[in-house]
């Protein structure tokens, strides 16, 4: 059974669920403008379950980044003005931008504003933020959430160009920290998330300069400080050999 739900962040902003993943929902006068469809069931259960927050149909649609499990399924909404990053792709799963941007863009519908800012390469090469005024809701997707521990070990990702990332979305101004993933929390959460990667990159980093094996650094460095994030359980295990793969293929073990 899949867990589909709205749910009020605050004002005339809203997060709609899809099982473990969020798009963000806001409604203004002139229409919604949503930020991710996630797919094509969870774009479409969002057109069809929209009137029970607003009679307004969907005018926008912003791509926080291109990566499949967020950006898939965007047809089904019928936004009329889609948005995303210039590094995105021509097409984002058959979806053609009609507006792109470079380092940043403010967009106004009917008395709202949104502030999209580019935040670097590390987690994908076309991730942005969203800051919705005047509730000062940020929508962050992928690169941090509240309480709530990286993914599994890290596949793929630059982690210094993503701390970076983490970084960026710290010099935006904003109350709420509204996630891709996990529960809604604070500013102080993107902060408490980079610090988090860097204890652990430094942890890391100095076992394996000390001659630890992978095995013996998943044993030794737990962050049990971390126990009551979620995803402790699954991930927290996991971010270890991950850090010290990056880390050993990069260089930056001298």
């Amino acid at each position: 059974e899949d867990a589909r739900s709205h749910t009020k962040v605050s004002g005339d902003v809203y997060r709609a669920r899809s099982n473990h993943l969020y798009s963000l929902v806001v409604v203004t006068s002139a229409g919604v403008v949503v930020v991710d469809p996630i797919n094509t069931t969870a774009a479409s259960w969002l057109r069809e379950n929209l009137g029970t927050i607003t009679d307004k149909p969907i005018t926008h649609l912003i791509y926080s980044h291109s990566h499949g499990d967020h950006a898939s399924g965007g047809a089904a909404l019928g936004a009329g003005t889609v948005i995303a990053q210039a590094n995105a792709p021509a097409t984002i799963d058959g979806v053609a931008p009609t507006k792109r941007f470079e380092g940043s863009m403010n967009l106004t519908v009917s008395g709202k504003t949104f502030e999209l800012t580019y935040l670097g390469k590390g987690h994908g090469a076309d991730l942005i933020a969203v800051v919705v005024r005047p509730e000062n809701v940020a929508f962050i997707v992928d690169v941090a959430a509240p309480k709530r521990m990286p993914y599994r070990d890290f596949p793929g990702s630059d982690i210094d160009a993503w701390i970076e990332q983490i970084r960026k979305v710290e010099s935006l101004k904003f109350d709420i920290f509204a996630p891709g993933h996990g529960a809604v929390g604070v500013k102080a959460d993107a902060t408490a998330a980079r610090v988090y990667m860097q204890k652990l990159r430094s942890q890391v980093l100095a076992g394996l300069k000390a001659g630890k094996s992978v095995d013996d650094l998943a044993r030794d460095v737990t962050m049990k400080e971390y126990s009551d994030w979620q995803q402790y359980k699954a991930w927290g295990e996991l971010n270890v050999p991950g850090m010290a793969s990056y880390l050993m293929s990069n260089g930056k073990v001298k």
